[in-house]
């Protein structure tokens, strides 16, 4: 298969994930087209982004994804945002950052982020799991050195 033809199945198996790991396809569906208008109301991610988070000056988002939060009362649809200062928690108290994924079913992927206080948040359906995993890897490479998964 050729490179084109291999991301592409990569993606598709990245919404097909995203999507079944929702409660029930019609309610996440609608739940994406609600997400849509509001980002086109809004005027795009980074304003979303603003309007959430405290923003510092110089900071820069560098990535929005559409991922599940991982929980014991089951997966919660949302974005994670990635910028130059800070990752759902603040970057200078993470530790490191896991892949992981589904031995039965390698498309499944988990990303694992470990705080320095010992928290773990666990991370998954991604739409674009290895874009959303290189760019944490290279904002934690940036603040803390060359920091290694482990």
């Amino acid at each position: 298969m050729n490179l084109l033809g291999k991301k592409a199945d990569t993606f598709a198996h990245g919404v097909r994930e995203h999507v079944r790991l929702g409660p029930k396809i019609s309610e996440t569906v609608k739940g994406k087209l609600s997400l849509g208008a509001r980002i086109l109301q809004v005027g795009g991610l980074e304003k979303i982004f603003k309007q959430l988070f405290s923003f510092k000056e110089g900071e820069k988002l560098l990535k929005a994804c559409q991922c599940y939060l991982s929980t014991t009362a089951g997966p919660i649809a949302g974005l994670l945002f990635i910028s130059s200062e800070k990752v759902v928690v603040p970057v200078e108290k993470i530790k490191g950052v896991n892949q992981s994924e589904n031995m039965k079913k390698p498309w499944q992927k988990y990303m694992e982020i470990v705080t320095v206080d010992g928290f773990d948040i666990w991370f998954m359906g991604f739409l674009n799991y290895h874009k959303a995993f290189k760019c944490l890897q290279q904002v934690l490479s940036q603040r803390l050195g060359d920091v290694d998964t482990f």
